[in-house]
């Protein structure tokens, strides 16, 4: 039975804090370690790292630093156009000017507030306005007076950590996902890179690399290789599609991609094995991933290209071997500083040596379990995202009650 909510304009009991940037040309302001928060970096849920920091000087001139659990929200910026961007911090940490702070009173518990704006954020993200030079704002005026649920603190607090569970059991995955990639790529190190495979002792270097291998191409070693789509966007519709914010640290995050309705062509539907590579921007370019996960609605955006190896081309093998390059691949792009673009001729032609096919059969027996692993563990941040985003409008309505 859904519970009547009482609610109250935001501003009632929350406070809207304002950030800024420290003059970049004084040196006294930067290089410190206290974290300064860019709309970009607000692709997570968490903030505690950042690439810039500032110093105790800086923090005092030019920004504004809050205290560990203060949620802050994007409202100025082309991120508005596609979504409303909500992050809580685990530190102190400072902001700039495309960033609000929000503060909430004592009777409001701050993960709660967290929680709630997500559940609102596709109507918050459609009050965004457009501003100046293209990008979108969200007015100050249109927060402080969205409704907010006035439950008593302890439900609150109750709400928030049923949700937090399912984030925390999302980032212990993430994790061990990490872990077990590394694993994999020592060992591909160690057999590909340092030439210490099984049996190398007895094995000629011929040219350069062991006798039986082969130098090539990707574009050679392909069966397709092109940019995603244009998508339509819509919150409703069946179809998954992947952005340049979905791919960071070798790995793909689809709770950050969007639905979309528009028709795909079979062949840019993401398939197992494929290696996906952010093409175009600043910041983005050349993060590099590989998909290890069977979905048959995912596509990409025309931002990212997909790299789909040839059935004899060894999966794992191929996605370590792209996947190692991203550093190289970052310095690939050509253009304006915001323009940047990354073309497919130079990504077909990137270097490849191909092992025997002996050893890339016994190099795929052996991380197969290793990657099986990763796969099941991504299979299981679907499936709590899921559940959690789920949860999470009916335990703010009253519809579900802790």
């Amino acid at each position: 039975m859904r519970t009547k909510v009482q609610t109250v304009p935001l501003v009632s009991e929350v406070s809207f804090l304002s950030g800024g940037t420290p003059r970049m040309s004084d040196s006294r302001f930067w290089g410190g370690d206290i974290p300064w928060v860019s709309s970009g970096e607000m692709t997570e849920s968490r903030i505690s790292l950042t690439e810039r920091r500032v110093t105790e000087e800086g923090a005092q001139n030019g920004t504004k630093r809050v205290p560990a659990n203060t949620v802050l929200v994007v409202v100025r910026g082309m991120s508005l156009a596609k979504e409303f961007r909500i992050s809580i911090t685990e530190r102190d940490v400072t902001f700039n000017q495309d960033i609000k702070a929000l503060r909430p009173s004592e009777r409001i518990d701050p993960w709660f507030l967290f929680y709630y704006l997500k559940s609102q954020r596709h109507s918050i993200r459609d009050s965004a306005t457009d501003a100046s030079h293209g990008t979108k704002k969200l007015e100050t005026r249109v927060l402080e007076q969205w409704p907010l649920p006035l439950l008593d603190i302890q439900t609150q607090r109750s709400i928030a950590s049923v949700l937090s569970t399912y984030d925390n059991l999302i980032e212990n995955n993430r994790r061990r996902i990490q872990l077990l990639e590394q694993a994999a790529r020592l060992l591909y190190k160690e057999w590909f890179v340092h030439i210490r495979f099984p049996g190398h002792e007895h094995v000629k270097i011929v040219d350069g690399v062991p006798d039986g291998w082969e130098k090539s191409t990707v574009g050679d070693s392909t069966s397709f290789l092109s940019r995603g789509i244009t998508p339509k966007y819509d919150d409703d519709a069946p179809g998954l599609v992947i952005n340049q914010k979905c791919i960071r640290n070798r790995m793909v995050n689809l709770e950050l991609a969007r639905r979309q309705s528009k028709h795909v062509p079979a062949l840019k539907f993401v398939q197992f094995g494929d290696v996906l590579i952010n093409s175009t921007g600043a910041g983005t370019l050349g993060r590099v991933a590989q998909f290890l996960l069977e979905n048959n609605e995912c596509t990409v955006d025309s931002h990212i290209t997909i790299i789909r190896p040839q059935e004899n081309v060894p999966v794992h093998f191929f996605g370590l071997h792209i996947t190692g390059l991203e550093p190289y691949i970052a310095t690939l792009g050509r253009g304006a500083t915001n323009q940047t673009e990354l073309s497919k001729d130079d990504i077909a032609a990137l270097e490849i040596v191909l092992p025997t096919p002996g050893l890339a059969q016994i190099f795929e027996r052996t991380v197969a379990p290793i990657f099986h692993q990763i796969r099941i563990l991504s299979e299981q941040i679907q499936k709590l995202a899921k559940s959690r985003d789920f949860l999470l409008p009916k335990l703010m309505n009253g519809e579900v009650t802790v």
